[in-house]
């Protein structure tokens, strides 16, 4: 996967995060900060990839 798929999946779990963050449900915000957190990780992913030239 490229550094595209990469933002762009990280840019989207990072959204879904934010509003499953906003539930009265504990279980499901803990959830959301979570998935949140796996959006920053791949958003970096994707910059080290792009970084590398797709390489790794």
């Amino acid at each position: 996967m490229g550094k595209l798929t990469e933002t762009v999946k990280g840019t989207a779990n990072e959204a879904i995060g934010k509003i499953k963050q906003q539930s009265n449900n504990p279980e499901t915000r803990a959830e959301g900060r979570a998935q949140e957190l796996k959006g920053e990780a791949q958003k970096v992913k994707g910059k080290v990839q792009g970084a590398m030239g797709d390489d790794i």
